[in-house]
């Protein structure tokens, strides 16, 4: 397994609109569809959010993940992973609810509060397909994003112990990894685990090259060996921060969630052209790509057959 990469795919998450691009899934089909084209693509790690499908509003009920997680995993064997961040504007119980109902193999954990601001992307946009996009995006100058101590023990509780639920433990900033170490240390979560740094979001660490050195170095000193790692990046920095992963040995996440540019000024057109691209990179740097079988194995997940969907 020296030599493999887990690619994520992040399929439609919670902070790009409608308006943005055409290409961000919407309705559950829509989302089913990306999610198979990009496990078929590559995608060992499939992490997903839902949207309402009339407005393509972040929605965290379970009955709308239910029109698109069991199609996908009759068509694919890709690892789920579903949110536990739904979008800034939901409450924990809200957040949680599908994984609790729906019991996936995977799910996120952001690893502590932060301002999450997406207002600056409101500025590029004069109209709107859906009159909600504005005002979700503008507002977010007041957003806090919570995970405090006692959430994050709640969620490793109810999701964890309960489900048996591996988590990929998000880290937009330094100050995260240390609130890992500290919940490792009070038994939460027991290593190795899979760490995600994030790099791009306003509010949490910018992506500078020598960010990703600094918390790779800071991860090595609290973890040791006993952690796995990825990167991802948003915006225009997702390509050039998921192959300087790959180039140190880490895993990779891309996804429309995070990007929804396949180069400079080119929108996307789908997930899977996303994925397509950094495997072709990670192929080309003498690397060979995981399948769902290898990262299930590596990861020390559960099984599909242990899902509720």
């Amino acid at each position: 397994m020296a030599n493999k990469i887990i690619i994520s795919c992040a399929i439609t998450g919670s902070i790009h609109t409608p308006t943005m691009s055409d290409a961000l899934p919407i309705t559950p089909d829509q989302i089913a569809t990306q999610a198979i084209d990009a496990a078929k693509a590559g995608a060992a790690i499939l992490h997903l959010h839902a949207r309402d499908p009339k407005d393509g509003r972040p929605s965290p009920d379970p009955n709308v993940f239910m029109q698109f997680l069991p199609r996908i995993k009759q068509a694919t064997d890709a690892v789920v992973n579903i949110t536990t961040g739904g979008a800034v504007t939901m409450t924990v119980e809200q957040r949680i609810a599908a994984a609790q109902t729906l019991s996936p193999e995977m799910c996120s954990l952001n690893m502590g509060s932060m301002n999450f601001a997406l207002y600056p992307m409101a500025r590029r946009y004069k109209t709107w397909k859906y009159d909600w996009e504005e005002a979700y995006l503008t507002n977010s100058d007041g957003y806090i994003f919570p995970n405090t101590f006692r959430d994050i023990e709640k969620i490793s509780g109810l999701l964890g112990e309960s489900h048996g639920i591996k988590f990929e433990h998000e880290c937009y900033d330094t100050g995260h990894l240390y609130n890992l170490a500290h919940c490792i240390d009070r038994g939460m979560f027991k290593p190795p685990v899979f760490v995600q740094l994030i790099f791009g979001i306003l509010g949490g660490i910018g992506p500078d090259l020598d960010n990703l050195l600094f918390m790779k170095r800071t991860a090595d000193r609290l973890f040791g060996d006993q952690y796995y790692w990825s990167v991802l990046a948003g915006g225009r920095h997702q390509m050039n921060f998921a192959t300087n992963a790959a180039m140190m040995g880490g895993n990779v996440r891309v996804g429309l969630e995070d990007s929804l540019y396949i180069g400079p000024g080119k929108l996307a057109k789908s997930n899977a052209e996303q994925v397509a691209k950094i495997r072709r990179i990670v192929e080309d740097l003498g690397f060979e790509i995981a399948t769902p079988v290898e990262a299930r194995a590596l990861l020390g997940l559960k099984g599909a057959d242990r899902v509720k969907f």
